[in-house]
C-alpha cells in the first residue's frame, strides 16, 4: 500500500498540463449546472472533484434532498444501538495476504479459525481521517470482508449515519454506487456516473460558495462484470468523455479524473487484488463475529425460547466447521433459522438418525427441504406434497444452470439478459420458494440485478444442478457451447469436476465440490430423496468416488488448499477412513510412521478442524524434514506448534524462517526444542523475526546456537516489537552471547520472559544484564539457573534489581551463591517492591545467608514466593525465617525441603502458622522431622485457616506424628492436598489419618505411598477414605 498520495509515471506528466484552478472550477461548474457533454469541450486534464457543492456547514437545499433521498433508500434507520461494534471499528491491515488472494471464502475462514490477524482497529467516523498528526487523509480506501461478513450493511449503516450528520462530517457530498448499477453500463462518461446518483447537480442557482470534500462510495468490487485491469488501460482525463465503465473506474482511482475525490471500495478479500497496493492509501477489514456476537445473534432470532436457543447453541458449539463458519453473519443466520427450525419439527424416531446436521451439505440440503415447506420427505405423497417436489425440481433444473455457470465464469450477479440466455422464466422468479433463493435489487436505471442470497447458495444449487444434469448429460457440462470429448456416467462427471476444482488456483469451486460429493452420503440423499434425488441413487458409486478423491492427492512438494479441501469433501460424503486413520495416530504416537501424500493431506486437514489442534498442534517426535516441508502452507495458521525432537537442523530452520516472514502467517508459540539447531539455524530464524509479527513464543531449549546464534537473535529483538517469551536453555551461549542479549535488553521493550538457564554466562554474562535491567523496564521474567554465577554475579544483579521496576520472577537455582551473596539479596529485597518470586534452590546459603534473607522477608512487601530448597540450612535459620512468617504478609509459598531443619527448625515454623495468614503452600521434604515436629505442625493445622498444601514426604514423623496430623485435619477445612509419602507411618498410623478424613471436607489429595502399609491394609484404608471422603483422592 502506498504511504502517500502520489501519482508516478505517465500520469504524473498528464498531470503538468491542467489548467488553472479557475478553468477546473469552470469545469466543473459546467457539469453542475447541467451543461455536460452538450457545452463547450471539456479541458484534457484531469479534472478536479465536484468539489462545488456547497459551504462547509452543508446548507444547500439539494444536498438537504440527496440526504433525503439516501435515508429513503437505505432503509427506516438502524437497529436499537445503532451499528455493531464489529462495524464501527474496522481492522487495520496492511495488504492483502497469499491466503486472502488465492483461496475461497470458507477457506480463509476455516484456515485461520475464525480468528483476525490484525490487532489494530480504526474507528468508522474516522475511516477517512489521518491516522497522525504528520498523515494525510486517505484518498482511495479498501474495506474487504469475505462473503456475507457485512460489506453492504457497514455501507448502508455508514450513509445513514452521514446523511444525519454523525460521521463524515468532512465530506459535503457522499456519491453511494454499487457494481450492481455500473453493470448496466456498457460505457460512460465521469460526469453521467456523478449524475447518475446526484440528480440534482444539473439544476441552475449553484454557487460554489467554497470547494467541499466529496466521497465516492463503490460497494461490491468482487460483482463487477469486468475486471479491472490497471496494465491495459488507456489513460484518460476528459471527463465527459464516454468509456467502457472498468475503464472509467480504473482512471478515477489512478487519479486521472477527479484526483481529489475520495474513493471508498468494498470487496471480497480476492477480488480486492484488482486494485494495485501502491494506489490503496488504507485498507481494512470487517471481522466476523466472535464467540458472544454469535451467541447474541441467535439469542436475536430466538428471544422468547431459551430451551431452543440451548440446543441451537450447543449444536454450533458441538460441531467445529459449523462454529468456524457461524463468524460470518449470513451464515449464522442460515444455520441458526435452520437449527431451530430443525427443533420445532422434530418428527418420530425414523428420522432420529437425520438430524442434528454433521456436515455443510446436510445443513443446506435441510434449509431447502424447510424452503419446500420441511415435509414430504418419507411416507405417502400427497398432491401438495407432488407439487413441492416438482417446483423443487423445476428450480434446479433452471435456476441451478444459472448458478452453476455463473460459477464457472466467476459471475455473481445476474440481469434479465442472463436470465433469459439460462431459459429462466421471470416470471417463476417471483414465487416464495426461488425468492428464498435468489433477491431481487431494482438499480439505478430501474432495471433489476439479480443475485442469489449467499455465495454458498449458489454453490449448493450449482451442486444439485451438476448431480442431476451429470446422470443424462454426454458432453462436458464445463464446456457447454464449445467442443468437447464425449463424456458418459456420473463417475466421468464428478471426475471432470474434481479435475476442474484442482485446477482452480482461486479456489472457486472447492465449496462446489464439497457439496457435490456431499449429495452421495446416505444422509443427504435420505433428506432429499423425494423432492431432488431419488432414494439410493448413486449410492453404489460412493466408494469409487472415495477412491477418485484421494487420488487427487498427488505426492506434490506442498499440501495445498485443493488437497484439504479434498478432505473435506471425504467428510462431505461420511467417507472419514483416511483422517480417522490419522487421528489415531496422532493419540497413539505413531504419526511418524504415515509420510504417504494421503496422510499428509489428511493431517493438514486434521490441524485445521481439530480442537485439540486449534490450542496446540503437537508434532514433536514424529515428523522428517520431508513431511514438515510438505506441510508448510498449512502450519501457517496454527496458532500454537510444537516440533520438538524432530532432528531438525540448520536447512529446516531457513524453511521455517520463510514461513514465520509471511504475511498469512499467524503462528504465535512455537517451540523448537531439542533438535540440531546451530548458529546458522539461528541466523535465519532470527532474520525472520525482523518481519514477523505474530510470534510471541520462541523455544529453542537445548540446542548449540552458541554465542553467534545468540548474536543474531539479539539483533533481531532490537528490532522485533511482538517476541514476548524467548526460552534459550542449553545453548552454550557464554558470557559473550549473553552480553549480546543484554545489549539488545537495553532497546527492546516487548520481551516479557527470558529463559537462559544452563547456558554457562558466569559473573560476566551477569554483570552484562545487570546493566540490562537497570534500563529495561519491560522484562518480567528471567531464568539464570545453573549458569555458574557467583557472589560477585549476584552482588551486581541485585544492585540492578534495586532500581529495576519491572521484573517479576528471578530464578538463580544451582549456581554458586554463599552467605556474602545473601548479603547482598537481603539488601535487594529490602528495597525492591515488584520482585514476586525467588528461587535460590541449590546454592550454598548455609545458615548465616538464609537468616539474612529472612530479615529481609519480614520487610518485604512484594515477594510471594520463595525457594531454598537443598541449601545447607538448618534450626538457626529456620527459627529466623519462622519469626519472619509472624510480620510477613505477602509471603504465599515457602520451600525448605532438603535442609536438615529439624524438629526444632519445624517447631519455629509451626508456631509461626498459627499467627500467619498469607502463607498457603509449605515445603519440607526431607528436613529430618520427627514426631515433635509432626506434632507442632498439627497445632498450627488445628488454627490456621489459609495453608492449602503440606508436603512432608521423606521425614520420620511415624505413627505419633500421624496421630497428630489426623486430629488436625479433624477440625481443619483450609488444607488440600498433604504429602506423607515415606514418613514411616505403618498401618497403624496410615489408618489414624484415613479415619480422620470422616470430619474434613476440604481435603483433595493424599499421599501415603512408602510407608510399609501392605496391600491389604492400602485396601482397608482405601475403602475408609472413600467412605469418610469420597472426593478425596489417595495414593498409596
Amino acid at each position: 500500500m502506498r504511504k502517500q498520495e502520489v501519482r508516478m509515471g505517465g500520469e504524473a506528466g498528464q498531470c503538468h498540463g491542467a489548467g488553472s484552478p479557475a478553468e477546473q472550477v469552470k469545469a466543473l461548474m459546467d457539469l453542475l449546472a447541467g451543461k455536460g457533454s452538450q457545452g463547450s469541450q471539456a479541458p484534457q486534464t484531469p479534472d478536479r472533484t465536484p468539489d462545488i457543492l456547497l459551504g462547509p456547514h452543508g446548507n444547500d437545499s439539494r444536498i438537504q434532498r440527496h440526504r433525503d433521498a439516501l435515508l429513503s433508500k437505505v432503509g427506516g434507520g438502524l437497529e436499537v444501538g445503532g451499528p455493531s461494534s464489529r462495524l464501527t471499528n474496522l481492522l487495520l491491515v496492511e495488504g492483502l495476504t497469499d491466503l486472502q488472494l488465492r483461496e475461497h471464502d470458507f477457506t480463509q475462514v476455516e484456515a485461520t479459525r475464525g480468528g483476525w490477524h490484525s490487532t489494530r482497529t480504526i474507528a468508522l467516523d474516522r475511516l477517512f481521517l489521518p491516522l497522525s498528526r504528520v498523515s494525510i487523509p486517505p484518498r482511495i480506501s479498501i474495506t474487504i470482508g469475505v462473503a456475507g461478513v457485512g460489506k453492504t450493511t457497514l455501507v448502508r449503516d455508514f450513509i445513514h449515519l452521514w446523511a444525519q450528520g454523525q460521521v463524515g462530517k468532512d465530506f459535503s457530498l457522499v456519491l453511494p454506487l454499487t457494481f450492481r448499477d455500473l453493470n448496466t453500463h456498457e460505457k460512460l462518461s465521469a460526469d453521467r456516473l456523478i449524475r447518475s446518483v446526484f440528480p440534482h447537480a444539473g439544476e441552475s442557482d449553484v454557487e460554489a460558495a467554497a470547494l467541499a470534500k466529496v466521497l465516492l462510495i463503490l460497494d461490491g468490487l468482487d460483482e463487477c462484470k469486468t475486471p479491472l485491469d490497471f496494465s491495459n488501460t488507456v489513460a484518460c482525463t476528459d471527463p465527459k468523455k464516454e468509456i467502457q465503465v472498468d475503464h472509467l473506474i480504473t482512471n478515477i482511482i489512478r487519479g486521472n479524473l477527479f484526483p481529489e475525490l475520495s474513493v471508498w471500495v468494498t470487496s471480497r478479500p480476492s477480488t480486492a487484488g484488482q486494485i494495485p497496493g501502491g494506489l490503496v492509501d488504507r485498507m481494512t477489514e470487517i471481522r466476523g463475529f466472535n464467540e458472544e456476537e454469535t451467541k447474541e445473534c441467535l439469542e436475536q432470532m430466538y428471544p422468547e425460547d431459551q430451551v431452543l436457543l440451548g440446543w441451537v447453541l450447543s449444536q454450533v458449539q458441538a460441531n467445529r466447521t459449523l462454529y468456524l463458519m457461524c463468524t460470518v453473519p449470513a451464515f449464522c443466520q442460515l444455520a441458526g433459522s435452520v437449527l431451530g427450525h430443525l427443533y420445532r419439527h422434530r418428527r418420530g424416531p425414523q428420522e432420529a438418525g437425520l438430524w442434528p446436521p454433521r456436515t455443510l451439505c446436510e445443513l443446506y440440503s435441510w434449509h431447502f427441504r424447510m424452503a419446500l415447506g420441511g415435509e414430504g420427505q418419507k411416507g405417502k405423497a400427497s398432491p401438495r406434497i407432488e407439487q413441492l417436489a416438482h417446483s423443487g425440481r423445476k428450480m434446479v433444473g433452471t435456476l441451478g444452470r444459472l448458478a452453476f455457470h455463473g460459477l464457472v465464469k466467476k459471475k455473481y450477479v445476474f440481469y434479465e439478459p442472463d436470465l433469459k440466455a439460462f431459459g429462466v422464466d421471470l416470471a417463476m422468479l417471483q414465487s416464495a420458494l426461488c425468492s428464498g433463493f435468489l433477491q431481487r435489487e431494482e438499480t439505478l436505471v430501474s432495471s433489476a440485478a439479480y443475485c442469489f442470497t449467499h455465495l454458498s447458495l449458489q454453490e449448493f444449487v450449482a451442486a444439485l444442478y451438476y448431480y442431476n444434469a451429470s446422470k443424462r448429460a454426454i458432453f462436458d457440462l464445463f464446456t457447454e457451447g464449445s467442443m468437447s470429448w464425449p463424456r458418459l456416467g456420473f463417475l466421468t462427471h464428478f471426475r471432470s469436476a474434481a479435475q476442474r476444482a484442482m485446477q482452480a488456483e482461486d479456489g472457486r469451486l472447492d465449496v462446489f465440490l464439497r457439496f457435490l460429493s456431499g449429495l452421495l452420503s446416505p444422509r443427504v440423499n435420505a433428506l432429499l430423496a423425494g423432492s431432488l434425488l431419488a432414494l439410493g441413487e448413486q449410492q453404489g458409486s460412493r466408494a469409487q468416488v472415495a477412491e477418485l478423491l484421494q487420488c487427487c492427492l498427488r505426492p506434490d512438494v506442498a499440501v495445498s488448499a485443493r488437497a484439504v479441501n479434498i478432505l473435506h469433501c471425504l467428510h462431505e460424503l461420511q467417507h472419514t477412513t483416511l483422517a480417522r486413520s490419522v487421528e489415531e495416530a496422532m493419540e497413539s504416537g505413531g504419526l511418524a510412521g504415515l509420510t504417504g501424500p494421503r496422510h499428509r493431506a489428511a493431517l493438514a486437514y486434521f490441524l485445521q478442524v481439530s480442537d485439540a489442534c486449534a490450542q496446540e498442534a503437537n508434532l514433536s517426535l514424529c515428523l522428517s524434514q520431508g513431511v514438515l516441508q510438505s506441510l508448510l502452507p498449512q502450519l501457517l495458521y496454527c496458532r500454537s506448534l510444537r516440533l520438538d525432537a524432530n532432528q531438525f537442523q540448520d536447512p529446516m530452520m531457513e524453511l521455517l524462517g520463510s514461513m514465520l516472514s509471511g504475511k498469512d502467517c499467524r503462528i504465535q508459540r512455537i517451540s523448537l526444542a531439542e533438535n540440531q539447531i546451530s548458529n546458522k539455524g539461528a541466523k535465519a530464524l532470527a532474520r525472520s523475526l525482523l518481519v514477523n509479527r505474530s510470534l510471541t513464543a520462541l523455544d529453542l531449549r537445548s540446542n548449540s546456537i552458541g554465542p553467534q546464534g545468540a548474536k543474531a537473535l539479539a539483533d533481531a529483538l532490537k528490532i522485533n516489537r511482538t517476541l514476548a517469551s524467548l526460552s534459550l536453555q542449553k545453548n552454550t551461549i557464554g558470557p559473550v552471547g549473553a552480553q549480546r542479549m543484554a545489549d539488545a535488553l537495553k532497546q527492546n521493550r516487548s520481551l516479557k520472559e527470558l529463559m537462559f538457564s544452563s547456558n554457562s554466562i558466569g559473573d560476566g554474562g551477569a554483570k552484562a544484564l545487570s546493566e540490562a535491567l537497570k534500563v529495561n523496564q519491560g522484562l518480567e521474567s528471567l531464568d539464570l539457573q545453573s549458569n555458574s554465577i557467583s557472589d560477585a554475579g549476584v552482588a551486581a544483579l541485585m544492585g540492578a534489581l534495586c532500581a529495576n521496576q519491572s521484573l517479576l520472577s528471578l530464578n538463580l537455582r544451582e549456581n554458586s551463591i554463599s552467605s556474602e551473596g545473601a548479603q547482598h539479596l537481603a539488601r535487594a529485597l529490602s528495597t525492591n517492591s515488584t520482585l514476586k518470586n525467588l528461587d535460590l534452590t541449590a546454592n550454598l546459603l548455609h545458615d548465616q545467608g538464609a537468616q539474612a534473607i529472612a530479615v529481609a522477608v519480614r520487610e518485604n512487601h512484594s515477594l510471594t514466593s520463595l525457594h531454598l530448597q537443598w541449601n545447607f540450612i538448618q534450626a538457626g535459620a529456620a527459627k529466623a525465617l519462622g519469626q519472619a512468617l509472624h510480620f510477613n504478609r505477602s509471603l504465599t509459598s515457602l520451600d525448605l525441603q532438603e535442609n536438615a531443619i529439624g524438629d526444632e527448625g519445624a517447631c519455629a515454623v509451626a508456631n509461626a502458622l498459627k499467627a500467619n495468614t498469607a502463607l498457603t503452600a509449605l515445603y519440607l521434604q526431607v528436613a529430618s522431622i520427627g514426631a515433635p515436629g509432626a506434632q507442632a505442625l498439627g497445632e498450627a493445622l488445628s488454627v490456621n485457616r489459609t495453608l492449602e498444601i503440606l508436603d512432608l514426604r521423606g521425614n520420620a514423623i511415624g505413627v505419633a506424628g500421624a496421630k497428630a496430623l489426623a486430629n488436625a485435619l479433624k477440625v481443619n477445612s483450609s488444607l488440600r492436598r498433604i504429602n506423607l509419602q515415606e514418613n514411616s507411618l505403618g498401618m497403624d498410623g496410615a489408618i489414624c489419618v484415613a479415619t480422620a478424613l470422616s470430619g474434613n471436607h476440604g481435603l483433595q489429595h493424599i499421599n501415603l505411598q512408602g510407608n510399609h502399609i501392605g496391600e491389604s491394609g492400602a485396601r482397608m484404608i482405601s475403602e475408609a477414605i472413600k467412605t469418610n471422603a469420597p472426593s478425596c483422592t489417595v495414593e498409596m
